[in-house]
Order: C-alpha cells, then sequence, then structure tokens
C-alpha cells in the first residue's frame, strides 16, 4: 500500500475536504496548496498524479493529531539522576 493509499483512506474515513487537509498540514509546519493535495488522490496513470512522500504522510499524520486532540502542553522539565529518570516536585500555589 503506498502513501497515496494511505492518505486516501484518511480522507475518506475522517471525511476530509482538500482544504481541510491543508490546514492539518499547517498545523505541522507543512504548507501545501489545494492543487498539491489534490494530486496525491489522482489515478496513478493521470498526467498530474504525485507520488505521496513520506514526509508530507509523516507531517499530515503529525498536524491529525494536533487537528484531533488539540496542541501539546508543554511539560515539566525531568532531571536525570544517573541511570534513573526524577520527575520535578510539584509546587504548591499559597
Amino acid at each position: 500500500m503506498s502513501n497515496n493509499d494511505i492518505l486516501k483512506k484518511l480522507r475518506v474515513a475522517l471525511q476530509l475536504r482538500d482544504d481541510q487537509i491543508v490546514e492539518i498540514l499547517k498545523l505541522a509546519n507543512f504548507n501545501a496548496s489545494k492543487a498539491e493535495i489534490g494530486a496525491f488522490f489522482r489515478d496513478k496513470e493521470h498526467p498530474s498524479f504525485k507520488p505521496c512522500g513520506d514526509q508530507i504522510l509523516r507531517k499530515f499524520l503529525d498536524g491529525l493529531i494536533i487537528h484531533l486532540r488539540g496542541p501539546k502542553e508543554d511539560k515539566k522539565p525531568s532531571i536525570v539522576k544517573g541511570n534513573i529518570l526524577v520527575q520535578e516536585p510539584k509546587t504548591s500555589n499559597k
């Protein structure tokens, strides 16, 4: 199964339009036009067909996570002592 097939199946399953896919890619800091996105969904024999590369599919999946879950929250920094990961202690607001 090609990246184009995966992208097509996700598009159908999630009922996404080309403009929504463009916006999802923007969430992952990847700019693409509707024409570029449309080329991924063409038949392989069509002169405007364009193969979907790994980076584009990866950026789409990253953007889809942000689209569905929201932006990632910042976590407090952790401290590594030796080979053991120790979380920062929570501070109470008094």
